[in-house]
C-alpha cells in the first residue's frame, strides 16, 4: 500500500517579508517508520536543497496534560546535525500556525541536543506597533561554553582576511565552529571569502563578527561560513545564539540582547 504524501512546508525565518530571511524547510510525519529512517530523510533534505530541512514527528505518549512534544532532526543537504536554530524557529511558527490549537502556546521538541522548548511570548516593546497581532516565539536553547584557540588551532585564512587583522579566535567546545573576531562591522561585510581556504580548516565553520558602527543600531555585524555543510554562506542563523551570546557579553560591557525576528510563511 502506498505511503501517504508527506506535509511540507517552507517557512522563511528571520522575516516579515516573503522570499527573505533564511528559509528552512518543515515536514510533518505521521509514521515512525519515516521517522526512523535517515537515509530516507537525507534523500529529501538532499531534494529541497536548502540550507536546513526540519523532520517532525508527534510524540503519542506524551501525557494528555503536558505540552505537545515533537520528534525533531535536522538535515542539511548532505548530512545530519544535532542542532539548528532557525530551523527549529520555522518548525515552531508552523505547528503555531496550522497544526496545533490556538490555546496551545509552548511545544517541546525531543533533540540529539536534548529536550528544547518553544513558547509564545508577547511582542517586545522594541516592535511598537508593527508587532501588533503578530506571533512572538521564545526558543530555549541549550548553552555552548566557547574557548580560546591555542595557536596550533588557528585556522589559516590569509586569502580570506586579505591582510586585516585579527582582534581574537575562539573555538566552540561542541560544534567547533571558529569565532573570528575582527576591529569593526566593515570589515565582516567586506570580506570576501576563498571558500575551498575556509572548508580545509579544521572546525566545522567559521563566524566572523565585529562591533557594528554605532549609527546602524546594531551590536555586532556577523557572517557564518559553513561550506563543509553545503553551506557557503548562512543567511542568517540562531543555531550558535546560545555561543554567540555568550561570547558577546564576555567581550562587551553592556547587557547583550539578541534582537527579536519574526517569521513568516510566503503566500
Amino acid at each position: 500500500m502506498a505511503k501517504k504524501p508527506i506535509q511540507y512546508v517552507v517557512v522563511d525565518a528571520f522575516t516579515a517579508e516573503p522570499f527573505k530571511g533564511n528559509p528552512a524547510s518543515v515536514c510533518v510525519l505521521d509514521d515512525a517508520e519515516r521517522a526512523a529512517d535517515a537515509r530516507w530523510m537525507q534523500a529529501v533534505a538532499t531534494e529541497f536543497n536548502l540550507s536546513q530541512t526540519a523532520f517532525l514527528l508527534r510524540d503519542s505518549s506524551s501525557a494528555a496534560a503536558a505540552a505537545p512534544r515533537f520528534g525533531l532532526r535536522w538535515f542539511t543537504p548532505n548530512t545530519e546535525v544535532a542542532l539548528c536554530g532557525h530551523a527549529t524557529l520555522a518548525s515552531a511558527h508552523y505547528l503555531f500556525t496550522s497544526v496545533l490549537a490556538e490555546h496551545e502556546a509552548l511545544i517541546e521538541f525531543a533533540t540529539k541536543s536534548g529536550i528544547l522548548t518553544a513558547k509564545k511570548v508577547p511582542a517586545p516593546a522594541s516592535a511598537g506597533v508593527s508587532g501588533e497581532g503578530k506571533l512572538f516565539i521564545e526558543l530555549d536553547l541549550p548553552a555552548i561554553d566557547f574557548v580560546e584557540c591555542d595557536e596550533a588551532e588557528l585556522p589559516s585564512l590569509p586569502e580570506t582576511l586579505n591582510g586585516v587583522p585579527v582582534v581574537s579566535v575562539h573555538k566552540s567546545t561542541t560544534v567547533s565552529d571558529f569565532i573570528v573576531e575582527l576591529s569593526s562591522g566593515k570589515e565582516v561585510a567586506d570580506i570576501i571569502p576563498n571558500i575551498h581556504e575556509i572548508k580545509r580548516c579544521s572546525g566545522r565553520g567559521v563566524i566572523f563578527t565585529g562591533p557594528a558602527p554605532d549609527e546602524s543600531g546594531y551590536d555586532f555585524f556577523t557572517r557564518f561560513f559553513c561550506p563543509k555543510f553545503n553551506i557557503d554562506e548562512e543567511s542568517i542563523l540562531l543555531h550558535f545564539q546560545p555561543l554567540y551570546s555568550g561570547y558577546c557579553r564576555a567581550i562587551v560591557s553592556n547587557i547583550f540582547h539578541p534582537q527579536a525576528f519574526t517569521p513568516s510563511v510566503p503566500d
